[in-house]
Protein backbone atom coordinates (compact mmCIF):
# COMPACT_ATOMS: atom_id res chain seq x y z
CA UNK A 1 0.00 0.00 0.00
CA UNK A 2 3.08 2.29 0.67
CA UNK A 3 3.79 3.24 -3.00
CA UNK A 4 0.20 3.57 -3.49
CA UNK A 5 -0.84 6.90 -1.54
CA UNK A 6 2.86 7.92 -2.78
CA UNK A 7 1.86 7.78 -6.47
CA UNK A 8 -1.32 9.41 -5.76
CA UNK A 9 0.08 12.22 -4.06
CA UNK A 10 2.12 12.90 -6.83
CA UNK A 11 -0.68 12.36 -9.37
CA UNK A 12 -3.11 15.35 -8.34
CA UNK A 13 -2.48 18.04 -10.79
CA UNK A 14 -0.89 20.84 -9.12
CA UNK A 15 0.86 19.28 -6.97
CA UNK A 16 4.51 19.38 -7.68
CA UNK A 17 7.66 18.74 -6.30
CA UNK A 18 8.31 21.46 -3.68
CA UNK A 19 4.53 21.10 -2.53
CA UNK A 20 4.62 17.36 -2.46
CA UNK A 21 7.61 17.89 0.20
CA UNK A 22 6.02 19.99 2.02
CA UNK A 23 2.84 18.61 2.47
CA UNK A 24 4.78 15.93 4.01
CA UNK A 25 6.78 17.95 6.56
CA UNK A 26 3.20 18.99 7.75
CA UNK A 27 1.46 15.89 7.90
CA UNK A 28 4.06 12.85 7.69
CA UNK A 29 2.72 10.53 5.25
CA UNK A 30 1.16 10.90 1.53
CA UNK A 31 -1.72 8.95 3.19
CA UNK A 32 -2.28 11.64 5.98
CA UNK A 33 -2.05 14.36 3.35
CA UNK A 34 -4.49 12.82 0.89
CA UNK A 35 -6.68 11.86 4.08
CA UNK A 36 -6.60 15.49 5.79
CA UNK A 37 -9.42 17.55 6.61
CA UNK A 38 -10.04 20.52 4.24
CA UNK A 39 -9.63 23.12 6.88
CA UNK A 40 -6.60 21.54 7.29
CA UNK A 41 -5.33 22.28 3.73
CA UNK A 42 -7.16 25.43 3.26
CA UNK A 43 -4.44 28.15 3.54
CA UNK A 44 -1.57 26.03 3.19
CA UNK A 45 0.87 27.36 1.21
CA UNK A 46 0.71 26.76 -2.32
CA UNK A 47 -2.69 24.65 -2.10
CA UNK A 48 -4.76 26.50 -4.10
CA UNK A 49 -8.58 25.20 -4.27
CA UNK A 50 -8.04 23.58 -7.83
CA UNK A 51 -5.95 21.22 -6.00
CA UNK A 52 -8.04 20.45 -3.07
CA UNK A 53 -10.48 19.82 -5.63
CA UNK A 54 -7.90 17.45 -7.31
CA UNK A 55 -7.49 15.65 -3.85
CA UNK A 56 -11.30 15.29 -3.38
CA UNK A 57 -12.53 14.31 -6.85
CA UNK A 58 -10.39 10.87 -6.16
CA UNK A 59 -8.87 11.25 -9.84
CA UNK A 60 -5.81 10.27 -8.17
CA UNK A 61 -6.96 6.66 -7.00
CA UNK A 62 -7.01 5.43 -10.29
CA UNK A 63 -3.87 6.70 -11.61
CA UNK A 64 -2.47 5.39 -8.27
CA UNK A 65 -3.88 1.62 -9.03
CA UNK A 66 -3.32 1.30 -12.32
CA UNK A 67 0.18 2.39 -11.87
CA UNK A 68 1.16 0.14 -8.76
CA UNK A 69 -0.37 -2.92 -10.93
CA UNK A 70 2.07 -1.69 -13.33
CA UNK A 71 4.95 -1.67 -11.07
CA UNK A 72 4.00 -5.37 -10.08
CA UNK A 73 4.94 -6.60 -13.62
CA UNK A 74 7.52 -4.24 -14.42
CA UNK A 75 10.21 -5.43 -12.16
CA UNK A 76 11.17 -1.55 -11.33
CA UNK A 77 10.56 -0.58 -7.65
CA UNK A 78 9.97 2.98 -5.99
CA UNK A 79 12.81 4.49 -3.97
CA UNK A 80 11.37 7.81 -1.96
CA UNK A 81 12.99 10.60 -0.90
CA UNK A 82 13.40 9.53 2.91
CA UNK A 83 14.11 6.19 1.91
CA UNK A 84 18.15 5.11 3.00
CA UNK A 85 19.60 4.62 -1.01
CA UNK A 86 18.07 7.92 -2.18
CA UNK A 87 20.72 9.63 -3.53
CA UNK A 88 21.56 12.20 -1.01
CA UNK A 89 23.49 14.47 -3.73
CA UNK A 90 20.08 15.07 -5.46
CA UNK A 91 19.12 17.51 -2.25
CA UNK A 92 21.62 20.08 -3.71
CA UNK A 93 19.20 20.43 -6.81
CA UNK A 94 16.18 22.83 -6.14
CA UNK A 95 13.65 20.36 -6.84
CA UNK A 96 14.57 16.92 -6.39
CA UNK A 97 11.74 14.10 -7.20
CA UNK A 98 9.84 13.09 -3.95
CA UNK A 99 10.31 9.49 -5.06
CA UNK A 100 12.32 7.88 -8.52
CA UNK A 101 11.52 4.38 -10.28
CA UNK A 102 14.19 2.24 -10.33
CA UNK A 103 15.41 -1.02 -12.34
CA UNK A 104 18.96 -1.93 -10.26
CA UNK A 105 20.83 -1.27 -7.54
CA UNK A 106 20.87 2.47 -6.58
CA UNK A 107 23.32 3.73 -3.93
CA UNK A 108 22.90 6.43 -2.07
CA UNK A 109 26.33 7.74 -1.69
CA UNK A 110 28.16 6.81 -4.65
CA UNK A 111 31.12 8.97 -6.54
CA UNK A 112 29.72 9.40 -9.76
CA UNK A 113 30.86 11.45 -12.76
CA UNK A 114 28.22 11.95 -15.46
CA UNK A 115 29.87 12.31 -19.10
CA UNK A 116 27.44 13.50 -22.03
CA UNK A 117 27.56 14.69 -25.51
CA UNK A 118 25.84 14.60 -29.25
CA UNK A 119 23.96 11.47 -30.16
CA UNK A 120 25.66 12.21 -33.91
CA UNK A 121 29.23 11.68 -32.24
CA UNK A 122 32.07 11.24 -34.60
CA UNK A 123 34.20 8.40 -34.44
CA UNK A 124 36.78 10.69 -32.23
CA UNK A 125 33.95 11.48 -29.96
CA UNK A 126 32.88 7.88 -29.21
CA UNK A 127 36.72 6.36 -29.03
CA UNK A 128 37.34 9.49 -26.32
CA UNK A 129 34.10 8.71 -24.69
CA UNK A 130 34.63 4.91 -24.27
CA UNK A 131 38.03 5.30 -23.22
CA UNK A 132 37.07 8.18 -20.55
CA UNK A 133 34.09 6.18 -19.04
CA UNK A 134 36.62 2.64 -19.08
CA UNK A 135 39.55 4.65 -17.17
CA UNK A 136 36.90 6.28 -14.52
CA UNK A 137 35.32 3.17 -13.81
CA UNK A 138 38.11 1.34 -13.67
CA UNK A 139 39.56 3.56 -10.87
CA UNK A 140 35.65 3.23 -9.08
CA UNK A 141 33.98 5.92 -10.33
CA UNK A 142 30.58 5.43 -11.32
CA UNK A 143 29.53 6.73 -15.19
CA UNK A 144 25.89 8.52 -14.96
CA UNK A 145 24.45 9.10 -18.61
CA UNK A 146 21.25 9.79 -20.14
CA UNK A 147 20.80 6.60 -22.40
CA UNK A 148 20.66 8.29 -25.37
CA UNK A 149 22.69 7.31 -28.66
CA UNK A 150 26.22 8.67 -29.48
CA UNK A 151 28.01 9.62 -26.44
CA UNK A 152 25.58 8.21 -23.57
CA UNK A 153 25.75 4.61 -25.34
CA UNK A 154 29.38 4.61 -25.30
CA UNK A 155 30.13 6.04 -21.93
CA UNK A 156 27.79 3.45 -20.66
CA UNK A 157 29.43 0.76 -22.71
CA UNK A 158 32.82 1.65 -21.37
CA UNK A 159 31.72 1.94 -18.05
CA UNK A 160 30.34 -1.71 -18.17
CA UNK A 161 32.88 -3.18 -20.11
CA UNK A 162 35.62 -2.82 -17.15
CA UNK A 163 33.06 -4.17 -14.53
CA UNK A 164 32.30 -1.34 -13.30
CA UNK A 165 29.27 0.80 -12.28
CA UNK A 166 27.02 3.18 -14.64
CA UNK A 167 23.65 4.66 -13.92
CA UNK A 168 21.04 5.84 -16.75
CA UNK A 169 18.88 8.07 -16.55
CA UNK A 170 15.25 8.11 -18.29
CA UNK A 171 13.58 10.94 -20.36
CA UNK A 172 10.96 8.43 -20.92
CA UNK A 173 9.56 5.46 -18.10
CA UNK A 174 11.59 2.88 -16.71
CA UNK A 175 9.79 0.34 -18.39
CA UNK A 176 10.39 2.12 -22.27
CA UNK A 177 13.23 0.97 -23.92
CA UNK A 178 14.56 3.88 -25.90
CA UNK A 179 16.27 4.19 -28.58
CA UNK A 180 15.04 0.62 -29.64
CA UNK A 181 18.17 -0.40 -30.64
CA UNK A 182 19.68 -0.24 -27.29
CA UNK A 183 17.29 -3.56 -25.61
CA UNK A 184 20.70 -5.31 -24.65
CA UNK A 185 22.38 -2.73 -23.09
CA UNK A 186 18.75 -1.55 -21.13
CA UNK A 187 18.84 -5.31 -19.51
CA UNK A 188 22.84 -5.30 -18.58
CA UNK A 189 22.14 -2.03 -17.26
CA UNK A 190 19.59 -2.92 -14.87
CA UNK A 191 21.63 -6.33 -13.80
CA UNK A 192 24.82 -4.43 -13.39
CA UNK A 193 23.89 -0.84 -13.02
CA UNK A 194 21.07 1.08 -12.28
CA UNK A 195 17.78 2.68 -14.65
CA UNK A 196 16.51 5.47 -12.75
CA UNK A 197 13.88 7.99 -13.84
CA UNK A 198 11.61 10.27 -12.38
CA UNK A 199 8.46 9.61 -15.24
CA UNK A 200 5.15 7.35 -14.63
CA UNK A 201 5.45 4.09 -16.02
CA UNK A 202 4.43 3.76 -19.57
CA UNK A 203 5.99 7.49 -20.38
CA UNK A 204 7.13 8.35 -23.61
CA UNK A 205 10.53 9.68 -24.55
CA UNK A 206 8.78 13.68 -25.63
CA UNK A 207 11.26 16.18 -26.15
CA UNK A 208 9.82 18.06 -22.59
CA UNK A 209 10.61 15.59 -20.56
CA UNK A 210 14.65 15.49 -21.66
CA UNK A 211 15.39 19.26 -19.91
CA UNK A 212 14.42 17.73 -16.71
CA UNK A 213 16.32 14.35 -17.07
CA UNK A 214 19.22 16.45 -17.62
CA UNK A 215 18.94 17.90 -13.59
CA UNK A 216 18.88 14.63 -12.70
CA UNK A 217 22.00 13.51 -14.24
CA UNK A 218 23.51 16.27 -12.88
CA UNK A 219 22.24 16.01 -9.53
CA UNK A 220 23.69 12.48 -9.00
CA UNK A 221 27.37 13.15 -10.17
CA UNK A 222 30.29 15.06 -8.63
CA UNK A 223 31.17 16.49 -12.07
CA UNK A 224 30.69 16.36 -16.05
CA UNK A 225 32.26 15.87 -19.15
CA UNK A 226 30.96 16.92 -22.22
CA UNK A 227 32.85 15.13 -24.83
CA UNK A 228 30.89 16.58 -27.76
CA UNK A 229 28.57 19.36 -28.57
CA UNK A 230 27.03 20.90 -31.30
CA UNK A 231 26.25 25.00 -30.18
CA UNK A 232 22.65 24.63 -28.78
CA UNK A 233 22.62 20.99 -27.10
CA UNK A 234 21.00 18.99 -24.36
CA UNK A 235 24.54 18.61 -22.86
CA UNK A 236 25.04 21.96 -22.77
CA UNK A 237 21.81 22.07 -20.90
CA UNK A 238 23.16 19.57 -18.83
CA UNK A 239 26.58 22.11 -18.00
CA UNK A 240 24.08 24.56 -17.22
CA UNK A 241 22.44 22.83 -14.24
CA UNK A 242 25.43 21.43 -13.20
CA UNK A 243 27.05 24.78 -12.69
CA UNK A 244 24.14 26.03 -11.06
CA UNK A 245 24.27 23.09 -9.00
CA UNK A 246 27.98 23.57 -7.84
CA UNK A 247 29.71 20.77 -10.13
CA UNK A 248 32.38 20.82 -12.05
CA UNK A 249 32.29 21.16 -15.61
CA UNK A 250 34.88 19.14 -17.93
CA UNK A 251 35.19 19.22 -21.98
CA UNK A 252 37.14 17.72 -24.59
CA UNK A 253 38.71 19.83 -27.15
CA UNK A 254 37.47 18.77 -30.57
CA UNK A 255 38.60 19.77 -33.88
CA UNK A 256 37.63 22.95 -34.92
CA UNK A 257 36.05 22.54 -38.49
CA UNK A 258 33.57 19.81 -36.94
CA UNK A 259 29.70 21.61 -35.94
CA UNK A 260 29.66 18.77 -33.19
CA UNK A 261 33.27 20.31 -31.57
CA UNK A 262 31.30 23.84 -31.15
CA UNK A 263 29.56 23.56 -28.09
CA UNK A 264 33.05 21.86 -26.08
CA UNK A 265 35.39 24.54 -27.60
CA UNK A 266 32.85 27.01 -26.44
CA UNK A 267 32.91 25.40 -22.49
CA UNK A 268 36.45 25.69 -22.59
CA UNK A 269 36.50 29.27 -23.42
CA UNK A 270 34.07 29.78 -20.49
CA UNK A 271 35.84 28.66 -18.09
CA UNK A 272 35.45 24.70 -18.21
CA UNK A 273 38.44 22.88 -17.38
CA UNK A 274 39.79 21.20 -21.02
CA UNK A 275 40.60 17.16 -20.15
CA UNK A 276 42.78 15.29 -22.45
CA UNK A 277 43.10 12.28 -20.14
CA UNK A 278 41.30 11.03 -16.91
CA UNK A 279 44.00 12.03 -14.60
CA UNK A 280 41.88 15.65 -15.13
CA UNK A 281 38.99 14.69 -13.86
CA UNK A 282 40.38 12.38 -11.39
CA UNK A 283 42.19 14.84 -9.50
CA UNK A 284 39.77 16.64 -8.69
CA UNK A 285 38.08 14.08 -6.50
CA UNK A 286 38.09 13.18 -3.20
CA UNK A 287 41.41 10.47 -2.96
CA UNK A 288 42.39 12.13 -6.58
CA UNK A 289 46.41 12.27 -5.29
CA UNK A 290 46.09 8.78 -5.08
CA UNK A 291 44.22 8.45 -8.35
CA UNK A 292 46.73 9.55 -10.16
CA UNK A 293 48.84 6.98 -9.57
CA UNK A 294 46.73 4.68 -10.66
CA UNK A 295 45.02 3.19 -7.87
CA UNK A 296 41.25 2.80 -7.06
CA UNK A 297 39.82 5.78 -5.49
CA UNK A 298 39.24 4.94 -1.80
CA UNK A 299 37.11 7.71 -0.62
CA UNK A 300 35.44 7.54 2.90
CA UNK A 301 32.04 8.00 1.99
CA UNK A 302 29.03 8.74 4.85
CA UNK A 303 27.27 5.60 5.48
CA UNK A 304 23.75 5.42 4.30
CA UNK A 305 20.61 6.68 6.24
CA UNK A 306 16.98 7.02 5.62
CA UNK A 307 15.13 10.55 6.57
CA UNK A 308 11.77 11.47 8.22
CA UNK A 309 10.24 13.80 6.29
CA UNK A 310 10.75 16.89 8.73
CA UNK A 311 14.42 15.75 9.03
CA UNK A 312 14.60 16.17 4.70
CA UNK A 313 13.46 19.52 4.79
CA UNK A 314 16.52 20.36 7.17
CA UNK A 315 19.32 18.22 4.97
CA UNK A 316 18.04 19.73 2.06
CA UNK A 317 19.03 23.04 3.47
CA UNK A 318 21.35 22.16 4.50
CA UNK A 319 23.06 20.38 1.31
CA UNK A 320 22.90 24.09 0.06
CA UNK A 321 24.69 25.81 2.73
CA UNK A 322 26.09 25.76 5.96
CA UNK A 323 23.48 27.50 8.08
CA UNK A 324 22.28 29.02 11.74
CA UNK A 325 19.91 27.08 13.48
CA UNK A 326 17.61 30.67 13.49
CA UNK A 327 18.04 30.86 9.42
CA UNK A 328 17.07 27.08 9.54
CA UNK A 329 13.81 27.80 11.28
CA UNK A 330 13.01 30.47 9.47
CA UNK A 331 13.25 28.73 6.09
CA UNK A 332 11.31 26.02 7.37
CA UNK A 333 7.71 25.21 8.44
CA UNK A 334 8.96 23.96 11.61
CA UNK A 335 8.82 24.92 15.42
CA UNK A 336 12.02 25.88 16.56
CA UNK A 337 11.88 22.77 19.31
CA UNK A 338 10.97 20.65 16.08
CA UNK A 339 14.53 22.23 14.25
CA UNK A 340 16.57 21.63 17.59
CA UNK A 341 15.35 17.65 17.85
CA UNK A 342 15.45 17.03 13.85
CA UNK A 343 19.11 18.56 14.00
CA UNK A 344 20.32 15.84 16.67
CA UNK A 345 18.79 13.34 15.46
CA UNK A 346 20.33 14.24 11.99
CA UNK A 347 23.79 14.70 13.66
CA UNK A 348 23.16 10.99 15.24
CA UNK A 349 22.56 9.43 11.72
CA UNK A 350 26.00 10.75 10.72
CA UNK A 351 24.32 13.02 8.53
CA UNK A 352 25.30 16.64 10.19
CA UNK A 353 28.06 18.17 11.87
CA UNK A 354 27.80 21.33 14.26
CA UNK A 355 29.87 23.63 13.13
CA UNK A 356 30.84 26.78 15.86
CA UNK A 357 28.21 29.52 16.47
CA UNK A 358 25.32 26.79 15.97
CA UNK A 359 25.88 26.72 12.47
CA UNK A 360 25.43 22.91 11.38
CA UNK A 361 26.42 21.20 7.94
CA UNK A 362 26.41 18.14 6.14
CA UNK A 363 28.59 15.66 6.96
Amino acid sequence: MGNFYWIGLKAVPGIGNVAFRRLLERFDTPEAALKAPLSSLAGFKGITPAVIDGIKNGGWQRFAEEECRRLETSAARLVTYISHDYPKSLFEIPDPPPFLYIKGELRSHELAIAIVGSRRATSYGLMTTGKMAESLASHGVCVVSGMARGVDTAAHKGALQTGGRSIGVLGCGVDKIYPPENRSLFEEMANRGCLVSEFPLGTLPLAENFPRRNRIISGLSRGVLVVEAAEKSGSLITAQYALEHGRDVYAVPGNISFATSRGCNRLIKQGAKLVDCVEDILEDLPGGELAALDTPLFQSLPRTFALTPKEAAIYELLARSPLHIDDIISQTELTAGEVSSMLLHLELKGAVTPLPGTHYSIT
